[in-house]
């Protein structure tokens, strides 16, 4: 008789928390935290797949651009806007939004910016090349940009939306002069990657280091260090070893498991928060056919199972929320049934995780013409948030136990995995989104609206899920300036979305990081590992 899914999170966790305990054991050598010399070393589980600070809108591309590059508006730990390089904006009338920008902001490599690099900026955010996760819905509602002087100018956009500061708000603004004709790859060189933020490119390394440098420059307050290098290090276990030697003074994506040892570690400090960002299952639902799926005997199935809503719902009845987030999670996560959690604008308290109950995800499968269920290949991330793979292989036993025959669990870096998963090539598979604003418009947006690129939405719907009535809602919603009815309209089309199990999500994580003492990090719900978040201890 095979194991029971809570036997093997428990199981997996005692596996993983042997390998830990070697890096504690082997880790510590008393190396005093460079930071002290003004110089930080952090050790990050991913890396960017550009430093094109427009290619792509993932988590790890986006802490890395924000070291360099800045946006027109900032945003606070909580998501609450603030002034960035616009000092203030006004909505002219409904569709025409006026912007002044602060003086005196210098790229990096000296020359102005202005009005010009901003207009330039929104324009090229459109459409950038073989992008993953594209920037072109925040910029989709812009008709016009009409430049006023070298500080101000005018956006007329194509409908009325009242949440348009925060859309073009996530756009990083670039040196027009030294970034015009360039492919994002040619971002790899410090005369190309020229931004206003508080450090500046020495030199990358792809998959070992990133080397910056304080931008002399910066407008803003002088950062804490003057020189910073980012090393990648995927591997949990060598990552927690690297902090506790002293080689690096942080590291992001600290194992749930280790929390308690490094608790009782007196050369260590731990900060955590929780975290806006959705884990979830995407199901292949919009294809007849889907490359990891096929009949039980092995055969081409003749109709792809994922487009049927209650093999969908037999999916989420299969999977544990509570042992994922209690036993491999280590109690760092919260089980999810929306895109947000709640406190923030568009979350709808009617919405309740999925109860485990796999015999009635049994009974589901064969009300659809599956009684013995179907093959299926369960894909995910290895180095994009703590305990990714130990995540997909949970959920790849429990839908085993509901009914489906599951070949295979592949797991991959995050810089092959979200490309592959952009394109469509795989038919389950684990993802997530970090929620950027106060309420649930860019997520729906982004993530479960039909996918359009002309109108700019769907940009990180890889499954092309698509529901009418949930468009409708998102459109009237991004239309509505009425904060009341506009989250009323939100709050209506996450139980459409979720009551059709566009996606299937799962919990939304607690995070931790853990740094040398004397280094302080300031958590966020963005999850950002930015330069500017860390200090040292006064």
């Amino acid at each position: 008789m095979s194991a029971s899914p809570l036997l093997l999170l428990r199981r997996r966790g005692a596996r993983r928390a042997a390998a830990l305990t070697l890096a504690f054991a082997l880790g510590w050598s008393g190396v005093t935290a460079t930071a002290q010399a003004r110089s930080l070393t952090i050790a990050l589980a991913s890396e960017p797949s550009s430093l094109d600070p427009l290619f792509s809108r993932t988590q790890n591309n986006m802490q890395t651009a924000e070291n360099m590059f800045e946006r027109l508006i900032d945003q606070d730990v909580n998501l609450q806007v603030r002034p960035g390089l616009a000092v203030s904006w006004r909505a002219v009338d409904p569709t025409t939004w006026e912007f002044h920008l602060r003086p005196n902001v210098r790229f990096s490599d000296g020359s102005p910016m202005t009005a010009n690099d901003v207009a330039y900026s929104l324009r090229r955010a459109r459409s950038v090349p073989n992008s993953p996760a594209p920037f072109s819905g925040a910029v989709a509602n812009i008709a016009r940009i009409d430049i006023v002087d070298p500080l101000t100018l005018r956006i007329v956009t194509q409908t009325p939306s009242p949440a348009f500061v925060e859309q073009i708000g996530l756009v990083y603004i670039e040196s027009q002069r030294a970034s015009a004709g360039h492919a994002s790859n040619d971002y790899r060189s410090p005369a190309v990657a020229v931004g206003t933020g508080p450090y500046r490119l020495k030199r990358w390394v792809p998959g070992d280091r990133l080397e910056l440098v304080r931008n002399d420059n910066y407008w803003g307050k002088r950062p804490a260090f003057d020189a910073c290098t980012i090393r990648f290090v995927s591997n949990d276990a060598a990552r927690l070893s690297a902090l506790l030697s002293g080689s690096v003074d942080l590291i992001d994506n600290v194992p749930p498991i280790t929390i308690d040892r490094l608790k009782r570690d007196q050369n260590v400090s731990l900060f955590s928060g929780p975290s806006a960002r959705l884990i979830y299952l995407a199901l292949d639902s919009s294809r007849d056919t889907s490359p990891f799926v096929h009949a039980v005997n092995g055969t081409t199935i003749a109709r792809n199972p994922l487009r049927d809503v209650r093999v969908r719902e037999a999916i989420s009845k299969m999977i544990d929320r509570e042992a994922i987030t209690k036993h491999l999670l280590n109690g760092a996560g919260l089980p999810a049934a929306q895109i947000v959690p709640p406190g923030m604008g568009g979350y709808d308290a009617q919405l309740q995780p999925d109860r485990y109950d796999p015999v009635g995800a049994r009974r589901l499968l064969a009300e659809a013409g599956y009684p013995n269920g179907f093959g299926l290949t369960i894909h995910s991330s290895n180095d994009r948030f703590a305990s990714d793979s130990d995540l997909g292989q949970a959920i790849g036993q429990m839908l085993a136990r509901g009914g489906i025959a599951v070949d295979n669990v592949v797991t991959q870096p995050y810089n092959v995995y979200a490309g592959a998963a952009a394109r469509g090539s795989y038919s389950a598979f684990v993802f997530s989104f970090g929620n950027s604003t106060g309420d649930s418009a860019i997520a729906l947006t982004n993530v479960l609206e039909s996918y359009s690129r002309e109108a700019g939405t769907g940009a990180f719907n890889r499954t092309r899920y698509s529901n009418p009535a949930l468009d409708r809602l998102l459109r009237e919603a991004a239309t509505t300036f009425d904060p009341s009815r506009r989250n009323a309209l939100l709050e209506q089309a996450a139980r459409t979305g979720f009551g059709d199990y566009g996606i299937v999500p799962l919990y939304f994580p607690i995070d931790f990081w853990a740094t040398r003492r004397g280094i302080v990090f300031h958590a966020n719900k963005a999850e950002r590992t930015s330069l500017l978040l860390i200090d040292i201890q006064p």
